[in-house]
């Protein structure tokens, strides 16, 4: 096998004087032998590398500019830390993460807080630690948050739906006229909720937002939406008097998972989203606006890959041969949810030729239990050390003890050292919050 060259795998990747897949400088296979499968593997390396490429690819577009990290695709607490270093704000959507970004002294002046339905709970722990972007999604959140900010003031942001739809799985398509997120353009609850934050002393309206779904390769969509935001951008500053401060396109740019992925780059997206927002602002002669993109899954994406540990393996004569893995929908319910597809590597035969297509399977008790349909791999062998690429976003985080599994250790790696980064669980976790 070889290192796909599409940045399938972490920057760091590469095979070792004893054929075994060798990532930030440590070997793979001892790394299974020492903490025991499944891992969830990070590259700091490539993680850094990643968050600095995009925000010198929109600066170099768009000076006026700024990048948020969406915390949905991966955060902890080492994760929050790197991205104060490098100089990102953070993009959460929960109290959880909130908390995350507090524990980790986290600059929360960096974050903004999106959802759709934010708790009134969430909402005062937000204030009460000095977060002070809010990203309004609808007329009852304002109405909500008229009623407890009395004393000291906050930004807003409003979330618009621009109608446009990218193409991806449905369930990852958001910013469409049918969709639970954000404010109608030209609806009624737009109209009226601008009307209140114009008469409101504690209500900053400091921009717009939209975001219209993930894992978008072609960039035509990004530029449509940027063409109708901006339209917006004249519509709150000439007609309702509410310049926009701050225009944030939100993220969505894909990420490869498949030998043959060819998504696009940072400054692609950059462009796409950056021309038709100048054009627009300088023919209406409205200063432009701060410029905010807030990649996730490409920060993560490729960084991170899960080291699984083959057991038993079942051939099933002219129709297929399942090999299974520890692991499986609890660590990546993604195939079950989106029908994800991913890419495998044999971490302990990477000089081996693949020779067989194979069904990797997980462990849990359910049939769809499916990682890859059709893997090709070297011959696989019970013990064979499996590694399935770009799991860096939205595995960790969408993970869950279904079958009452303990969640993976996280373990990051950099310059030839490993670090634990979150403990696996045990069984004691299992139970620790039960009476």
């Amino acid at each position: 096998m070889e290192i796909p060259k599409n940045r399938l795998l972490p920057d760091t990747a590469q095979i070792n004087s004893l054929g075994h897949l060798e990532i930030g400088g440590v070997d793979v296979v001892d790394l299974a032998k020492r903490y025991g499968t499944p891992i969830y593997l990070y590259d700091e390396t490539t993680l850094r590398n990643r968050m600095r490429e995009f925000v010198s690819s929109l600066k170099e577009t768009y000076p006026k500019s700024k990048v948020l990290y969406a915390g949905k695709a991966f955060l902890i607490k080492k994760m929050t830390r790197i991205l104060a270093e490098e100089g990102l704000g953070l993009d959460v959507v929960s109290g959880g993460e909130i908390y995350i970004a507090k524990e980790s002294n986290f600059p929360m002046e960096n974050v903004y807080f999106h959802g759709n339905n934010k708790t009134i709970e969430e909402l005062k722990f937000a204030l009460e630690v000095g977060v002070r972007n809010i990203v309004v999604d609808n007329l009852d959140e304002l109405k909500l948050l008229v009623s407890l900010v009395k004393r000291r003031p906050i930004n807003i942001l409003f979330r618009l739906t621009p109608g446009v739809d990218p193409h991806t799985h449905s369930y990852i398509s958001t910013g469409k006229i049918d969709s639970k997120f954000g404010f109608q353009l030209n609806s009624k609850d737009l109209e009226t909720a601008v009307e209140l934050v114009k008469t409101d002393t504690f209500l900053n309206f400091k921009g717009l937002h939209c975001h219209i779904g993930s894992q978008i390769f072609d960039t035509k969509f990004f530029r449509i939406s940027a063409e109708i935001m901006a339209e917006q951008v004249v519509t709150f500053t000439k007609k309702w008097n509410l310049p926009v401060e701050e225009l944030d396109m939100g993220g969505g740019l894909g990420i490869a998972y498949k030998p043959s992925d060819d998504p696009p780059t940072p400054k692609e997206m950059a462009v796409s989203v950056a021309d038709p927002i100048g054009e627009v602002c300088n023919r209406e002669g409205i200063e432009l606006p701060t410029l905010i993109l807030e990649p996730g899954r490409y920060i993560v994406g490729n960084a991170g890959v899960t080291v699984y540990t083959v057991g038993t393996i079942k051939e099933i004569p002219e129709i297929r041969k399942y090999v299974s893995v520890d692991g499986g929908m609890a660590d990546n319910p993604r195939p079950m949810l989106y029908q994800a597809e991913y890419t495998a590597f044999l971490a302990n035969k990477m000089n081996k030729i693949p020779v067989e297509t194979v069904t990797i399977a997980g462990r849990f008790c359910e049939s769809g239990d499916i990682l890859i349909d059709k893997a090709v791999l070297p011959t696989v062998e019970n013990g064979d050390v499996l590694v399935i690429s770009a799991t860096g976003a939205y595995n960790y985080s969408m993970s869950s003890n279904y079958n009452m599994c303990p969640r993976p250790i996280v373990i990051g790696v950099r310059d030839g050292k490993d670090e634990v980064w979150v403990e696996r669980e045990k069984y004691s976790d299992l139970v620790r919050l039960q009476r």
